[in-house]
């Protein structure tokens, strides 16, 4: 039964990279995002889905529907609760950014100065990552638009 579907698996991911390899448009926008480091083939394919399948006008439409924008909780002066992600969006999407972005902080300096300024800044760990997730979000729109690999030498 495993089998099975270790075999489906494949199958599928098999279809998705040969409709990419076969649309040269799609093609090219899996190149510039995979030239982001931390973003790999799955991931970029993902990516690709969810921001050439919607009509975000905005990188923070785009990680507002993923679920990687906090939500206060506050009422008044009487309840300051910690913020959390909204964690609306498909969740499996926000693992696999979970994940790249654990590759990025390691491999790409941009991210990894950024992350540890939060971590220095006094923010959790996790708080810290998960705006590594949404600044992937933000480059891979990026460069989406600008239709342009990603330079880590630029500066916004």
């Amino acid at each position: 039964m495993i089998a099975a579907l270790d075999a489906e698996l494949l199958s599928v991911q098999q279809q998705i990279d040969d409709h990419i390899d076969n649309h040269p448009d799609l093609k090219q926008d899996m190149k510039y995002l995979t030239s982001v480091k931390g973003i790999g083939k799955q991931v970029g394919s993902n990516m690709l889905a969810v921001l050439r399948g919607n009509a975000f006008s905005s990188p923070e439409q785009a990680a507002a529907w993923l679920g990687l924008v906090p939500r206060e909780k506050r009422s008044g002066s009487s309840v300051n609760g910690r913020s959390r992600l909204t964690k609306t969006g498909p969740a499996d999407l926000r693992a696999k950014l979970y994940l790249s972005a654990m590759t990025a902080i390691k491999h790409n300096p941009m991210l990894r100065i950024f992350y540890e300024r939060l971590l220095k800044a006094g923010k959790a760990k996790m708080s810290a990552l998960c705006a590594v997730m949404r600044k992937l979000v933000h480059i891979c729109y990026a460069v989406l638009m600008k239709q342009q690999e990603f330079d880590p030498n630029y500066s916004a």
